[in-house]
């Protein structure tokens, strides 16, 4: 009988955890109503239910709202906005107006719709599956005009690579067994590129390329911040499958024009005259951009 009663208690404990609140509370107002003291219905909330089923701070308080009138056994509408802002009809809102303008961030769109920011971020990137990126920055803007040179340009340039070869079929560029560029025809033994770029007089050496090995009984090194040189200059570089030919650097108060890149032109032939022998009598295919100097034309004389 003791095991059976032992076994009932535990599970009127284990029970009374997932009982609804309201039940306790609607007992509290049978016994206040009867004239009960709270001191006698804690003590016969705690005999019936068990111990943990209200706190005794709690049999008070609800016994003092009892008193002033209060007969709802729900909780009162907690401050603050509702958790029903994430709804059909927000979320449409929020839609419409980032649609209006990508730009405009979660602060507004809360100001203007008047509902909670932390809704609105949930809305936006759980419900929507927004995400704010940046815009990706590229060199210049091309024209229409500007992609169909480029297209001619290259299938001038499959086209050569085509006759140098001997055949129609495309042709196959890869990398050597030594990690030299290859080509199965002459047109990228011919190929020198040409670019201009501004180039610091001082590039200290950066923290990651002054790492070295140590033991940990070794001291510390240091390294002092060096700033790069304000002053930069003009450099232009002609390369080609096998490396550098030329690098010009432009003397400070000039600027490249035609005529300076006239001048680059005549260094750089005979420069490909002492390292790549041969090649001017094979014919050479320069490739630059379509810069004032580089498309002028004294230039192209």
């Amino acid at each position: 009988m003791n095991a059976l009663l032992n076994t009932t208690g535990s599970n009127i404990a284990t029970r009374i955890k997932e009982w609804l609140k309201l039940e306790v509370r609607a007992v509290v107002l049978f016994l206040f109503s009867k004239g009960t003291k709270p001191s006698e219905i804690l003590k016969q909330i705690a005999e019936t239910y068990g111990e943990g089923a209200m706190s005794r701070s709690r049999v008070y308080q609800w016994c003092t709202w009892f008193g002033e009138g209060r007969t709802s056994l729900g909780d009162e509408p907690k401050s603050g906005r509702p958790k029903t802002s994430t709804n059909e009809e927000n979320t449409t809102r929020v839609d419409e107006l980032i649609r209006c303008d990508r730009r405009m961030k979660i602060r507004e769109i809360a100001l203007k719709l008047e509902i909670p920011k932390s809704t609105v971020h949930e809305i936006v990137h759980d419900t929507l599956g927004y995400r704010k990126v940046s815009a990706r920055w590229v060199p210049k803007m091309l024209t229409e005009d500007h992609k169909l040179q480029r297209v001619e340009i290259s299938q001038r340039l499959l086209q050569r690579c085509q006759q140098d070869n001997g055949d129609e079929d495309t042709t196959h560029i890869g990398v050597g067994p030594g990690g030299d560029f290859q080509a199965n025809n002459n047109l990228f033994d011919n190929l020198i590129t040409g670019d201009e770029t501004w180039v610091h007089l001082n590039s200290p050496e950066t923290k990651r390329d002054s790492m070295t090995w140590k033991h940990p009984s070794s001291p510390v090194t240091k390294k002092f911040k060096v700033q790069r040189s304000v002053v930069k200059v003009m450099a232009t570089v002609f390369w080609d499958a096998k490396g550098v030919i030329l690098l010009d650097i432009l003397p400070q108060g000039q600027c490249i024009n035609a005529a300076r890149y006239c001048s680059t032109l005549d260094r750089l032939k005979e420069a490909i005259r002492r390292k790549r022998p041969g090649l001017l009598r094979r014919g050479v295919v320069v490739q630059h951009d379509d810069a004032t100097p580089h498309s002028a034309n004294l230039t192209q004389q």
